[in-house]
Order: C-alpha cells, then structure tokens, then sequence
C-alpha cells in the first residue's frame, strides 16, 4: 500500500469529524463507514452512458464494416473479424448491465428506491431478459450465506449447470476449463440455469415463502411471449406483410399484458422481501419493454432501413449466450472459489487491466471482499473502503489482493501478490475454516415481511445445518 494510498484512507476518514473535535477511532471509522454508503440520484446515469455508447459503439461499427464489405464487393467471411470484435465487446457492456442490475439489488444504484428500480430495470434487466427484483432473492441470499452449500444459491446454480470446481485446482485446470466453454452448449447450460435460478428461485432459497410459491405460468408466459413475438413477426417481415406483422405483434401484446393486468398477485410468487413495485407492474412493463423493442426492429425493416432483425439476433441474442456468459463464469468462479465462509476470507480484490475490470468485474466487482463487507457502499466508493479497511489489521492479515488475471503485471517478482487463477491453487486453499460469516447487513436497505424467518435461517447456516 503506497503513503498516498494511506493518505487519502487518512482523508477519507477525518472528513466527517468536525474541526478540533477529539473522536475515538473507532467512531471516527463508522462515520467514515456512514459517509462511504451515502448514495445520490445521479452519479450512476454516467456509468450507464458509458455502457450504452460503448454497446451503440460496437454495433455502430460492425454494421458499418458489413455495408463497406458489401460496398467493396468482398465475400461474406470478410465480416468475420468485425463481428468477432462486437461479440465480445457487447458480452462484455451486458455483463456490465449485471452490474448496474448488481446495484439496483443492492438498493445503491440511486437513493430513491422506485429511481433505483425503474432504473435498473428498464435500462439493464429488461434488455438481458431479467428483472431487479428476482435477481435480488438470488443474490441477497449469496451474500447473507456465502458460500453456504444449502442456502448460497450460486453454489446451487453452479451445481445444478455442471460449472462448479473441486478447489483447489491448477493453472493448467483452470485453463482447460475454461477451454470447455468455447464448446458452445457448456455455455447455453450456464445461461439457462442462471436464468432460471434468477427467474423462478429454487427451494432452498432462504428469501422464498415457501407456502406462498405461487405458480410458474405467470413466469413462463413472459419467457413465451420473449420468443413467441419474434417467431411471429419475422416470418411476416420477410414476405413482405408488414402491416400484419405490426398487427399480429399488437394483438399478442395486448394478449399477454391483460393476462398479467387481471393475474391473481396470490398466484405469483412471494418472498420474505417485499417488491418496491408489483410483481403485476414488473410483468407488465417487461413485456412493454420487449414490444417496443421488437416494434422497433420491425419498423426499421418495413422501412427499409436495414436487417434490424438480422442484427439484433448476430450482434444481441448471440454475445448473451456466449461471451456475456463466459465473462459471468471467468467471475463467478473466481470470487468466492478455493474461499471459505470468513469474513475476510470469502472474496478477494482483483487489480485486472482496464478491459478484464470491464468484461469480467462489472461495476466495482473487482473490489470484491469490501463488497462483501459492506454491500451498502457504492460500486464507485469500494476503493476508498477498501483503503479504509486496510487500516484494521485482520482485513490487512487475512485479505487478498489478486493482480492479473492469467499472468501477473510483475513478472516473477518474488513478494508479488497472487494472480487470479494462482490464487485457485493448493497454496491460497483454507486450511482451517474461520468463523461462519452470516451477512445480517445484507438487507439493510430492503423491506423484510417476515424477519423471524430469515432468523431461523441465519442460527441454521451459522451452525452449519
């Protein structure tokens, strides 16, 4: 840690404490802590522009190579380089909308809670075909049970798509199973399973009224209507018939909205986190979502302005089930793999390059154990907490910080830290277990229905049962 590094720890922390008052350190840190958690209602709209004209970017530029490719008279396969360079880009900037949806769960993509919502997801969950609140149950519960087997659902997921692996392991274990995934259905698997632990939860998740489950059609006529709607109106733009492709997707619209618009809320699922929105507004304003995109696609194709439809399904539907999930595996492994359930030992900090902090550690998730130390601070305050917290000295003996991911910036420099896949191996693996770490803090900016029941989880899983 550099004197500048402590320098600015230093600031961070006197900046609440009034001028000449004496305060005791330990005060001093938790109003530290209090500052580092405050949230606004404007700060992360740049960060999502950043994301958008990166993605408007990389389509911008793939399309105009086909039409110059075409211009020029070259074969087909001379897209190739341009189309592999936007697959990767834009798997990348939807791996970033998991973070602004990593936010939004959090309660601190902005302070105002409908803000948050709406937000997070009309401009990242609805494009990747999810929703805030969903993803929430799945991901709160990872945090208040880190890596519990019974209760930390992204143990389960990775389980249930065949991607979890037995740590401690090699480099060279790494490195082949990361190769596994260029076979295409590994990737599939992945994206299926975590939509559908995203989507419909599972059992044994601590967040589900399990006698409140609701049914899964509500869920399924989204999922449906998600591919039923292109299936439809494709075949009609291609012949010719746009004025009844424009009509056919009206009606299957207007279909699915009024079966979400008189749906029994008792018939959807519920959870021990109360919504911020209905789950009937959510349902309803994905589908609008979905309508209005693909009314789009279609009338840029009636107009004859393009093969909106062509791109779309090339340049979005392709990255989303392979190279966005890639980058989510390259993450999810790992963050908490060959970790134990410590507070200080369940994560690490990953000091990557700037194009791995993008498609692989979305929105401050580089600056991963602070998160899960404090999950209320702000993607683009980790640093300053993770500068904090080295001044206690457990975070400083037990934390780890990764830098690199495949190769290290230092070379073999003896004293380095770790490289991400490095620290996978024998030598970084628990050998005692600590003390069960059990969030509490999690839910601090949700409303909980049912508090005793989420009790009764956390004696359980700090017990290990």
């Amino acid at each position: 840690m550099t004197a500048n590094a402590f320098a600015k720890t230093e600031l961070i922390a006197e900046t609440a404490v009034a001028p000449g008052a004496a305060r005791p350190k330990g005060q001093r840190r938790g109003e530290a802590i209090r500052e580092l958690k405050k949230r606004d209602n404007s700060t992360n709209f740049y960060h999502i522009g950043v994301v958008y004209l990166v993605i408007a970017a990389a389509i911008g530029g793939a399309v105009w190579s086909y039409h110059a490719v075409a211009a020029a008279g070259l074969e087909w396969w001379w897209n190739i380089p341009a189309t592999l360079v936007a697959i990767v880009v834009i798997g990348a900037s939807q791996h970033q909308f998991g973070g602004v949806i990593h936010e939004g769960t959090h309660f601190i993509l902005f302070e105002n809670k409908i803000l948050n919502e709406l937000t997070s997801d009309w401009l990242a969950a609805f494009p990747i075909y999810t929703s805030t609140f969903h993803f929430r149950l799945h991901h709160l519960a990872h945090h208040q049970f880190i890596n519990d087997p019974v209760r930390d659902p992204d143990c389960a997921q990775l389980h249930d798509s065949g991607h979890d692996l037995d740590f401690p392991i090699t480099h060279f274990e790494m490195l082949a199973a990361l190769g596994k995934q260029l076979w295409l259905p590994n990737l599939f698997r992945y994206t299926i399973a975590r939509a559908r632990y995203s989507a419909l939860g599972t059992v044994n998740n601590p967040y589900v009224d399990r006698e409140k489950r609701g049914e899964k059609l509500p869920t399924l006529a989204g999922i449906l209507y998600a591919v039923a709607a292109p299936a439809l109106v494709i075949p009609l733009v291609r012949s010719g018939h746009g004025a009844l492709a424009f009509a056919a997707l009206g009606a299957l619209t207007a279909l699915v909205v009024t079966y979400f618009a008189r749906l029994d809320e008792n018939k959807l699922p519920h959870a021990h986190v109360e919504t911020v929105v209905s789950h009937r507004t959510t349902n309803i304003s994905r589908v609008a979502y979905m309508a209005m995109l693909y009314a789009a696609l279609t009338a840029i194709e009636v107009g004859g302005y393009g093969q909106a439809w062509r791109y779309f399904a090339l340049l979005w539907v392709v990255p989303l089930f392979t190279t966005f999930p890639l980058f989510m595996i390259m993450r999810q492994w790992v963050q908490h793999g060959n970790a134990d359930r410590g507070r200080y030992t369940n994560s690490r900090v990953f000091l990557v390059n700037p194009f791995i902090r993008y498609a692989v550690f979305p929105f401050g998730m580089d600056y991963h154990l602070p998160h899960h130390i404090y999950a209320s601070v702000p993607h683009y305050k980790l640093q300053g907490l993770h500068e904090l917290l080295l001044q206690e000295p457990e975070y400083r003996e037990k934390g780890v910080v990764v830098e690199g991911y495949f190769n290290s910036p230092h070379g073999e420099t003896e004293g380095r830290n770790p490289t991400v896949v490095e620290v996978l191996g024998e030598k970084y693996a628990p050998k005692v277990q600590e003390d069960v770490y059990v969030d509490t803090s999690t839910l601090e900016y949700a409303k909980v229905r049912n508090p005793d029941a989420i009790a009764r989880e956390n004696e359980a899983s700090a017990k290990g049962k």
